[in-house]
């Protein structure tokens, strides 16, 4: 084996740059294989990681203004929901879990000297896993339902707030002012929003009876399951839109007296979307790799041609067709092996650079 390897060596060395041209074809269709893999998976992660940072299967609901006339009823009207819209969607809507009512205001929040404007938001305990809200054990708690139903005056800061206002003190159990109301903050919320924003959550209760005395509010969000296909996720947005028009008395049909944004029929969508650009990446990369070892052969076949004449003197001192055979396939191997190997650690390193830097 050792004769077979030295003998090897021998013949890359004395076509150095066949060998090297040949080799390259190779390492050059792995490196193009591994970058377009890892590209399209870190497109496909980033994109994920977008929909990791809430429910998959949410549906938001916005109540808007009606541009048809329906049951003798004028356009024009602005609709608005009430509680028991939440409670008709728990009840009625047999693939919804969990649900809660949003009231969104913005208010000025301070604590002694340091003060700011930040998105105030009423909402439900259901909210925290809904929108995946992270919160520690060491930073306290999110609203509970005791909250709800006292209407306590309980505040959840994001961390960022928190930063703002308390700078190197301890929020937790300190009392911030919300507007001209007083707040004892509870918890703080350490996921960062996706577009930069702040926000502070207090109970849906105490937001309706202090800031939201009319009761009525625009938007609705809950989760569902058992909706895995676009054609299902279709019927539900259909199914949904007539129910919530015979209760708001508007046709359902009018896109612009319901918004619904049904965030699994856009996360099944875009698996759809990355499965084809995960096979067709796959092909280019296979199809590329093919082109480098189609190059192998060629040149090996140039090899063989070279040295007929070697080839003949072996078979004359006894060499069998099988053990020459053996050279050429045991060069190929080499070459393969060596230059694919480097193509591969090449393009394992240029994924990881992109990936420090991004």
């Amino acid at each position: 084996m050792n004769d077979h390897f030295q003998e090897i060596l021998d013949t890359l060395k004395k076509n150095k740059l066949r060998t090297t041209l040949t080799g390259l074809s190779v390492s050059w269709g792995i490196f193009i294989l591994i970058v377009l893999l890892g590209a399209g998976n870190g497109l496909k992660n980033g994109v994920m990681q977008n929909f990791s940072s809430r429910a998959v299967n949410m549906i938001n609901m916005w109540s808007g203004t009606t541009s048809m006339p329906h049951n003798g009823l004028k356009s024009g009207r602005q609709l608005l929901f009430t509680e028991n819209e939440v409670d008709a969607i728990n009840d009625q809507v047999d693939e919804s879990r969990l649900i809660t009512a949003r009231y969104n205001t913005t208010q000025t929040i301070s604590y002694e000297t340091e003060y700011g404007s930040y998105g105030l938001r009423g909402v439900m305990p259901n909210y925290l896993d809904i929108e995946k809200l992270v919160i520690p054990p060491e930073k306290g708690r999110f609203i509970n339902e005791l909250d709800m139903k006292e209407k306590n005056k309980v505040i959840v800061l994001d961390q960022k707030i928190a930063e703002v206002l308390f700078k190197d003190e301890q929020p937790l159990g300190k009392y911030v002012k919300v507007g001209q109301v007083m707040f004892k903050v509870v918890g703080l919320n350490t996921k960062k929003e996706q577009y930069g924003g702040s926000n502070a959550y207090i109970p849906f209760s105490t937001a309706q009876a202090i800031y939201n005395p009319q009761r009525k509010f625009w938007q609705i969000t809950f989760t569902v399951d058992g909706l895995t296909t676009e054609a299902e996720n279709e019927r539900f947005n259909e199914s949904l839109r007539a129910m919530m028009g015979q209760r708001m008395n508007f046709n359902p049909e009018d896109e612009q007296a319901l918004y619904i944004y049904n965030a699994q029929s856009e996360y099944v969508e875009t698996i759809k979307i990355f499965g084809g650009i995960t096979f067709f990446v796959t092909i280019i990369g296979i199809l590329t790799l093919i082109a480098g070892i189609v190059g192998v052969s060629n040149i090996m076949l140039v090899s063989v041609k070279e040295r007929t004449r070697e080839i003949g003197i072996r078979k004359a001192i006894g060499a069998t067709p099988i053990s020459i055979l053996k050279i050429i396939i045991l060069e190929s191997i080499f070459i393969t092996t060596i230059f694919g190997y480097i193509g591969m650690l090449l393009g394992i390193g240029l994924t990881e650079l992109i990936n420090f830097f991004m």
